[in-house]
Formats: structure tokens, C-alpha cells, sequence
């Protein structure tokens, strides 16, 4: 006998449909509280995964979704709570003592530094209804303002440049089908053909048309895609992306390819926008970016034909993102889509590419340390009185705003800072800037609690573990890179000993004498978040359970008693005066890092080079899963540096070779991968692996002023040949042992 539920995948904000079929019988009805262990049997075989036809994906799933079924049985899952001894092992414990440790330690902190000397720590893979209470658990039951989630190193530059211009963020304010009929498409930092490959389907059409434009500093698949009259490959040097948008932008201007009759309709701030694009002719921006003056003409003319043709749609993701000045070159990447008239119109538009599973909706419930639910601000009276109203407490009992996650981590420890954290869908040892300096204040803190389903580097340096739910046993929502509510459906039982984040959660706010109610029932969540979000920019009051189990579509903003939206801005901006804002902006003088070797690491055949950092095709941001999986990490065993052969050939570097990555915060120690698809002056590692291997070891904690952005992309580094191998993952081999 089979059972069967629809569901979506586990890993990005794609959110490919799937089908999980269970040859172990019916699936029982979920039930509250402790799992019934007569029902808490792993299956004995993986679950079947076939794609489902949906809008985002048409059937097809990547190597990560069609093996994601495979953790769901893996042996080194945790499946009951886990407290360090004196001697540093971990060991079982019932859940009853494990909840009072964690209760004792918040009163502890409490009252030994103050409310916020508690912290938490959430994650853009927590569905709508554990991020809502999360947010809330952190405000009422611990009374803590100090939460933020790793969405900040993420989406936190689209985000502000969105909420600057349009007076809202949603990643995508259009269908992604809507990219399938486009005549033109600029791609900017994002390499989807790995992170998301379903998604390229989308870029066919504009890529037959010779439409499709990719800027990435390496020649990635996505870039490859502009091959044989495909389209362009622009290749700046790392950094350089905003002054690239303004070289753009002044051909735009210039060659009078500007939607005059949109500017002056839609929009505010078009003379200062020229005035600040003066200075970047084409051929000065070449020398900047070392992208050549004809393809920036080229560019800005095929995007103003394609509005006018067929479609044009710019697109920005991590790559122009994750710097210091991220929000400003996304704002760069808006303003040209101003320029054109493309936000808003039928046929073309501006977007952002989520990356997370549920980093859209992560970051519109509470998870983030200046927002309440229904993307509303904090500091607003109005919002804090409504959100008050919903969980039947005063005003005043709401903390304000917080700090964003990189001034969160180097608090930890400190005097005045946090001392207790909790971490939810996170493994910030490995994901987090200047990882070594994180390390550290994980092991300052006086009690750290890691609610995960596996043994990451960041559980391991836990004080307690509690063991929570995988994906395909639990129900909830999720918000996908479009802006579209989905269902997550509960496909098998779990595990004993494991419970939803929402019933810790619940248990933990009994302890802490919390006001307010916290259900450990998804729906029930799920119609308060609704109530909460009503009347603000992400409101889902109009959504519910029984729409989305028959399918509906449902794009937020969906009001009670209206419909959904799925492309924003036909009518009007978000502004009070209904037009989108354009705001000029130049590059700043970048305060690089000297990239100094550590002392012991001097060495006079060590050559400079600028970082970036990114994903592969098989990894997911930290790897604590997909390299649990054992046919993607056969394919990726390990991390490797990505480097010019000239640049090698320079140092003797060969491919396969070990080689040293180093400056003044790190060092990773790696082997060489030469290719020709990188610039000479710029090196690539992927950021899913740990220990000596982890990138984040080298990238610093500088963060753009307006979004907290950490500067992921642009680190300068030595690299130098090794003598020593580096000795490469033998995660699966240790758990299953």
C-alpha cells in the first residue's frame, strides 16, 4: 500500500513542485505534541520523488531535489536532545530536562544583563509559520529584541533598494513565466544555471533571440548560455558592478532611450539621476570595470529595443549584492529599469532572485530585527499597536528594533551584548563573514541552544540540541521567489524524540510565564499571521489552508475578500504619492582589507588576489545537507579554488594541486582547479564546506550601512602553493561510523 502527498522541494526559493510517494503504508494524521512512538518509525526506504508540473520548475527538479529524500532516514540524524557534558561529548537527555536547562538559561542571562542579553538566531528555511512565531516567541517570551536571521546575508541589499524605490520588497513582482516571453534579459550576479537550474527554461526565449545579457566576473554556466549569438557576457572585475549600472545608464540617457512619458508619470528623481550618471561614460567605465565601452552601448540599447519589442526584465542576485555597497548598486540595477519603464508594465520588469527556500516569506513575519509581521516597521506606532492587538498584549511590551545579524554575532559573549542565543535553521559557523571571529563568540556565550535534525559544525558547538523536524514531516507554508504562498505537506511520520519548532517553542513559553498564546498547530499559526499581516505591505489575510490545498494561486498582497497580485506595480508604486523614487548613487571609496598573510604564513611566493565566494551545482549554502547526500558529495568532495592557468602557472600551481588561501582574518587550505573561466586577478571558492576549507574564514564582516550586508564578494587574498594536501570531507564516513 502507497500514500503520496504534493509538496515543493526542500532547498531554494524556486520552490520546484514535487510528488513524495511513501511505499510504507498510509501516512497517519499528524498529531500534537510528542510523536506516538508506535508511529515514529524512519521509513525503510527513502521516499519516492517525482517532479510536479507547476509554473516555477514544469516537472523538472535539480540533483538536490530529486536525492532530497534521501536525508530523510540518514543516519546521522538527531532524534533526541543532546546536552554537552564537562568533557565536551554530547549526551541523550529527555525532552522535559532539556526545555527546563533552556528555560533556566534565558532567566539566568536575564537577570544577570538584561532582556537583551538573549538573543536568537533564525533562518530564510523556516516556513511562514514557524518564522511568525519565531518572531514573536523572541519578543514576548523571551523579551528580547535582539533577532535577525541569515536572510541578512542574503536578500538584505535587494531588499532595501526595493523598499527605497518601490516602497515594497517582494523578490519577483511578476510570474517567473512571465521571463519566458521576454526579448531581452540582463542577469547580474546570478548564477542560476547551478543555484536554481529549472530556472533557465525561463531565459530560453530571450536567449533565442540573442536577448540574453549575464554579468558575472566569471565565465559560469549561466554565462555560457550567451554563447553562439545567445547573447552577451559581460566579465567586470569583482566590484565594479555599480559603476557598470551607471555606465549603462548614461548610454540609457544619453542616446535618448529613456520611457520619457513613464519617468514623468511614475516616477521622482530623474534630474538627479542624470546629473549623477554624467561622470560614467562608457569608456571611463571600462577602465573601472574592464568591461569594454561597445558592449556597455550594446547593452543599454538591446535592453531599450527589447521594452519595446517584446519584454525586457533585469534581474539582480548575490553577485552585485553582497558587498558594502549592495544596496546601492541594486538601486543602480532599479534605477536602469526606471529609466526604461520596465516595473509595472505588462510585458517587462525589475526583480531580485530570492535565493532561500522561504527567503521571501522568512523575512516578512518577524524574523528580522527592525520588522513585525506584514512587513511592517518596528518603530511604527501604527504597526506596533496592530500587531499588539493580535496577540492581546500592551504596546509598550514590544521591543524595538534590534541589531542586524552581523552586529548581533559580534556581540556575542561581550558584556553587553548577548549571552544566551538560540539558532533556528542556521549553521553560522560556516555561513557566516570572518567565520573564525564567530567561532569565537559562539564559545564566549554562556549557553547556546541549536535547534537542527543533524550534527552541523554549529550544533556541534552547542551547550544543548534539540532535535526538530526535516521538511517532508511537517505542514506549514512557504513564499517563493515570485511572491506566491505554497503548501508544505506533511508526507511521514517522524522520528521519536523529534519535535516541530512550534511545539518547543510552545513548551518553552509555558516555562517563561509568556503572555499572548502560542499554538504548536500549523493552521492555527498560520490564521494568526494573517491577522497580524492585514493591512500591511505583505498581507496575507486573503489566504488561506483550503485555497491553497485546491491549488489557487495566491501572490501576496492578497487582502481578505480580494485577490491575489501577481505582478505589483500596473497602477502605482508603493510611495504615498504612488510613484517609484529614483535615487542617485556613485561608488564610494571602498575600504579594502590590506589582505595581510598571518605572520606564520609569510611567504615570498604568495601572490594577491580578489575573493569571490559562491555556490555549486551540487551544494546548498552550508552543505550540512547536501553533503550528507551521497551522490552529490561523490560529485563535490571538497572545496577547490578556482584560478586562471596563467595565474597558476606563475606560482607552479597545477591542477589538483594543494594550495594555501590566506589573509589577515584566515586561512583555507584547498586544492587548485585551473580555468580559463575566471579572470587572472580574481580566484573563486564555493562556501559550502568547513573547517580548513571554509571560505567564510577569509571574507570580513564589513557591512553595507543601510542593509547590513556582509562583503561576501570582493575579499583580498594570497594564495601560494602547499606541501600538505588538504584532508577533504569525510563527514558521512564519521556520522555512519
Amino acid at each position: 500500500m502507497t500514500s503520496s502527498a504534493d509538496t515543493h522541494c526542500p532547498y531554494c526559493a524556486l520552490q520546484c513542485a514535487m510528488t513524495l510517494t511513501s511505499p510504507t503504508g498510509p501516512v497517519p494524521a499528524a498529531q500534537p505534541g510528542p510523536v506516538p512512538v508506535a508511529l515514529s518509525t524512519a521509513p525503510a526506504v527513502p521516499l519516492d520523488v517525482q517532479g510536479r508540473d507547476f509554473p516555477t520548475n514544469r516537472g523538472g527538479l535539480c540533483r538536490k531535489g530529486w536525492t532530497s529524500a534521501s536525508l530523510l532516514n540518514h543516519p546521522g540524524r538527531i532524534t533526541e536532545p543532546l546536552l554537552r557534558g564537562p568533557d565536551g561529548i554530547h549526551r541523550p537527555i529527555g525532552w522535559d530536562q532539556a526545555l527546563d536547562l533552556a528555560a533556566t538559561a534565558v532567566r539566568d542571562a536575564r537577570s544577570r544583563y538584561g532582556a537583551d542579553a538573549v538573543g536568537v538566531f533564525g533562518g530564510g528555511g523556516l516556513t511562514n509559520e514557524k518564522a511568525y512565531m519565531l518572531g514573536k516567541f523572541a519578543r514576548l517570551a523571551l523579551g528580547t529584541s535582539r533577532i535577525d536571521y541569515n536572510g541578512r546575508f542574503c536578500m538584505s541589499s535587494a531588499a532595501a533598494a526595493g523598499m527605497r524605490a518601490f516602497g515594497v520588497d517582494r523578490g519577483l513582482p511578476f510570474p517567473v513565466e512571465a521571463l519566458d516571453s521576454a526579448a531581452t534579459i540582463l542577469m547580474l550576479g546570478s548564477n542560476v544555471a547551478e543555484t536554481m537550474p529549472p530556472f533557465v527554461q525561463h531565459l530560453k526565449g530571450a536567449r533565442d533571440a540573442g536577448g540574453l545579457v549575464v554579468v558575472d566576473p566569471r565565465r559560469s554556466a549561466t554565462a555560457a548560455f550567451t554563447a553562439d549569438g545567445g547573447g552577451l557576457h559581460l566579465q567586470p572585475l569583482p566590484g565594479t558592478d555599480l559603476a557598470l549600472l551607471l555606465g549603462i545608464s548614461h548610454v540609457v540617457i544619453h542616446e535618448n532611450l529613456v520611457d520619457t512619458a513613464y519617468i514623468e508619470e511614475r516616477t521622482t528623481g530623474y534630474g538627479a539621476v542624470v546629473r549623477s550618471v554624467n561622470a560614467f561614460w562608457p569608456e571611463r567605465v571600462q577602465t573601472i570595470t574592464g568591461v569594454p565601452a561597445e558592449l556597455i552601448r550594446e547593452t543599454a540599447r538591446r535592453l531599450a529595443a527589447g521594452a519595446r519589442e517584446g519584454g525586457s526584465y533585469i534581474l539582480t542576485g548575490r553577485g552585485v549584492e553582497q558587498h558594502v555597497d549592495g544596496t546601492d548598486t541594486a538601486t543602480a540595477a532599479i534605477n536602469l529599469s526606471l529609466l526604461l519603464g520596465l516595473p509595472g508594465s505588462a510585458h517587462s520588469g525589475y526583480g531580485t532572485l530570492t535565493g532561500q527556500g522561504n527567503g521571501q516569506g522568512g523575512r516578512e513575519h518577524g524574523q528580522k530585527a527592525d520588522q513585525l509581521p506584514g512587513y511592517r516597521k518596528i518603530t511604527d506606532p501604527a504597526a506596533r499597536a496592530h500587531v499588539a492587538g493580535v496577540w492581546g498584549v500592551p504596546e509598550e511590551l514590544i521591543p524595538g528594533p534590534g541589531l542586524p545579524a552581523v552586529q548581533l554575532l559580534k556581540s556575542l559573549g561581550k558584556d553587553d551584548g548577548v549571552r544566551c542565543l538560540f539558532v533556528h535553521a542556521s549553521n553560522i559557523v560556516v555561513a557566516s563573514p570572518d567565520a573564525t571571529a564567530v567561532m569565537a563568540g559562539l564559545r564566549s556565550l554562556d549557553f547556546l541552544v541549536v535547534c537542527d535534525f543533524f550534527m552541523s559544525e554549529t550544533a556541534a558547538e552547542a551547550d544543548l540540541i534539540l532535535p526538530v523536524l526535516q521538511w517532508a514531516e511537517e505542514d506549514g507554508t512557504l513564499t517563493n521567489l515570485e511572491g506566491r504562498v505554497l503548501r508544505r505537506r506533511r508526507a511521514l511520520t517522524p522520528p521519536p524524540g523529534a519535535r516541530s519548532e512550534l511545539w518547543i517553542m510552545a513548551r518553552l513559553a509555558e516555562r517563561l510565564g509568556a503572555p499572548s498564546t502560542y499554538s504548536e498547530d500549523p493552521e492555527t499559526v498560520f490564521n494568526e499571521l494573517r491577522r497580524a499581516s492585514a493591512g500591511g505591505l505583505a498581507d496575507y489575510s486573503g489566504i488561506d489552508y483550503g485555497m491553497l490545498d485546491r491549488g489557487e494561486a495566491a501572490h501576496w498582497p492578497f487582502p481578505a475578500g480580494g485577490t491575489g497580485t501577481p505582478r505589483l506595480f500596473r497602477d502605482r508604486f508603493a510611495h504615498p504619492d504612488g510613484k517609484a523614487v529614483l535615487t542617485p548613487v556613485v561608488p564610494g571609496r571602498r575600504r579594502a582589507s590590506s589582505g595581510a598573510l598571518p605572520a606564520a604564513g609569510t611567504a615570498a611566493e604568495a601572490r594577491p588576489f580578489t575573493l569571490i565566494t559562491g555556490r555549486l551545482l551540487e551544494h546548498y549554502q552550508s552543505g550540512s545537507q547536501t553533503r550528507r547526500v551521497t551522490e552529490l558529495l561523490a560529485a563535490r568532495p571538497e572545496a577547490r579554488l578556482q584560478i586562471h592557468p596563467a595565474a597558476a602557472a606563475a606560482m607552479d600551481i597545477t591542477d589538483g594541486a594543494p594550495v594555501s588561501v590566506a589573509n589577515e582574518r584566515g586561512e583555507v587550505v584547498c586544492r587548485a582547479e585551473l580555468s580559463t573561466a575566471i579572470r587572472a586577478e580574481t580566484v573563486f571558492l564555493p562556501f559550502h564546506f568547513p573547517e580548513l576549507e571554509s571560505a567564510n574564514r577569509l571574507t570580513e564582516a564589513s557591512t553595507d550601512p543601510i542593509s547590513g550586508m556582509p562583503e561576501f564578494k570582493s575579499n583580498k587574498v594570497w594564495v601560494r602553493p602547499v606541501a600538505v594536501a588538504p584532508a577533504g570531507t569525510v563527514l558521512q564516513t564519521m556520522e555512519a561510523s
